[in-house]
């Protein structure tokens, strides 16, 4: 039953690649994720995002949100009440025109994370609460992703591992689809509480796709 489950996410995770954009530019995402354990139930989440439409210099997106969690069933389930603050500098048209739009964000999220074999799953439930200069906006996202450690029967302790995730984005508005992001990457465990990884990521909406080249720092302390 667990190895159906297995395929059926995996299957559900690499199925948005197959699908096709009509536009498509190369961008780079700095991204640090920490966790404060104040105890073993309650977590502060802390995450900075620095996104860029190129390599780095012209600046998408900047992306500051925190929230307090907590963890329950052995671990395996967390639920987080969060705030986020996006700035976005945003291109007029065809032009090198910039406005900037300023974005407050109040979300909440359930975790639950499954192992099979050695092959971690991690799916995670958003919804938010977007307050996006005058606007008022409502989001679900749903993510799904998988880590794979890529050790050989020598080595059962290798530090190497496979990353990849699926993550759609969802409206209540009339145009339901938001945008749905694809991603793999490899990643090293430079000890129990600190990781890094890079991996490429397609996010892409109705009619465009944009690349991004992702940097990701991973703390817990």
């Amino acid at each position: 039953m667990k190895k159906n489950n297995m395929k059926i996410s995996v299957v559900a995770l690499m199925l948005p690649i197959l699908m096709q954009s009509q536009d498509s530019n190369f961008g780079n995402w700095l991204i640090y994720i920490g966790n404060k354990k104040i105890n073993q139930k309650w977590n502060i989440h802390n995450e900075v995002q620095y996104r860029n439409y190129d390599a780095i210099g012209d600046l998408e997106q900047l992306l500051l949100r925190t929230g307090l969690g907590y963890t329950f069933n052995e671990s395996k389930n967390n639920v987080l009440l969060g705030y986020g603050y996006i700035l976005s500098e945003n291109y007029l048209g065809d032009t090198d025109d910039k406005v900037s739009v300023n974005e407050h964000r109040i979300f909440q999220q359930f975790t639950s994370k499954q192992k099979v074999g050695s092959v971690k799953l991690n799916h995670r439930y958003r919804f938010e609460q977007r307050f996006v200069e005058d606007d008022f906006k409502l989001r679900f996202r749903y993510f799904l992703a998988l880590n794979i450690p890529l050790c050989n029967k020598e080595d059962q302790s290798s530090k190497y591992y496979f990353s990849a995730y699926n993550e759609i984005f969802l409206n209540t508005q009339t145009s339901i689809f938001d945008r749905n992001r694809v991603y793999a990457g490899l990643g090293y465990n430079i000890n129990k509480d600190i990781r890094l990884e890079v991996g490429y990521m397609n996010q892409f909406f109705e009619t465009t796709s944009r690349d991004q080249l992702n940097i990701i720092t991973f703390v817990t302390f």
